[in-house]
């Protein structure tokens, strides 16, 4: 059999510009071998990001490594099997962990930081702890004080907005896993609910997305995060009706991981 020919200088170009698959070429009728087993290894990393153990004890012990208090708390979907076939019950919090968090005896809180497994265990395992070590700093800049933190196994996005109206949150931030890439299995979000309650959708919330080494930097995410947080509280707002307008001062002020 012939051999596939090397790719053009254009597409050797294109392929430093960005990890898609781009000009993979062919043997034959297929893939060359390098493609497919390249293809093969990201989406077993994909999957194994999926079904990777949420790490919740390492994740406390790192919050209270940078002066936090967290809560545990479950969601109704027990097992990763339901969670993957019942996204619903990834929106609602168990029983136990409702009465918990109704039985605090603190203050409302105008900030809140839920960390849930998600889609990818593996990336909130990674990224989360330092994540939070960069938001406090530009937290403590802007004088917002971090009023509660939990931590939620089999969470959904949605269930941020039940733990936050429990905690009386006017703002609530939830740091998840987000669905694997096959360039990606260990992306980070954080979505950004104004007065978090049983309902809201998402237009209703900001999302910085793309949080790993590859992607938006600690650093960078903080920025965004702490800005529109800030905005959101004296906008009282977020969502569609508040747009990230902090524009390049993120990249000015902030440097690499």
């Amino acid at each position: 059999m012939k051999p596939p020919a090397p790719p053009s200088r254009q597409l050797r170009d294109l392929r430093e510009l960005t990890p898609a698959r781009v000009g993979l070429g062919r043997a034959g009728a297929s893939l060359p071998t390098e493609a497919l087993l390249g293809f093969t290894l990201d989406h077993a990393r994909a999957r194994d990001a999926v079904h990777a153990a949420f790490d919740v004890s390492g994740l406390i012990a790192g919050l209270r490594g940078l002066g936090l208090q967290p809560v545990e708390v479950l969601s109704q979907a027990r097992t990763r099997r339901d969670y993957l076939r019942r996204p619903d019950l990834g929106r609602i919090l168990d029983p136990g962990s409702r009465r918990l968090l109704e039985s605090r005896d603190a203050p409302s809180s105008q900030f809140v930081i839920v960390i849930g497994d998600g889609l990818s265990p593996t990336a909130v395992n990674v990224h989360a702890i330092e994540q939070v070590r960069h938001l406090t700093a530009q937290l403590d800049a802007a004088g917002i004080e971090i009023g509660a933190t939990v931590v939620a196994s089999g969470a959904r996005v949605a269930l941020g907005d039940e733990i936050g109206a429990l905690l009386g949150a006017r703002m609530l931030l939830m740091l998840i896993g987000e669905r694997p890439g096959l360039s990606a299995p260990d992306s980070l979000g954080g979505y950004l609910t104004f007065a978090p309650r049983i309902g809201r959708t998402d237009a209703e919330r900001n999302c910085i997305s793309n949080i790993h080494r590859a992607g938006l930097s600690y650093q960078e995410a903080a920025f965004k995060i702490a800005w529109l947080v800030r905005e959101g509280l004296a906008r009282q707002i977020t969502g569609v009706a508040l747009k990230d307008e902090s524009g390049g001062m993120a990249q000015q002020l902030t440097g690499p991981v």
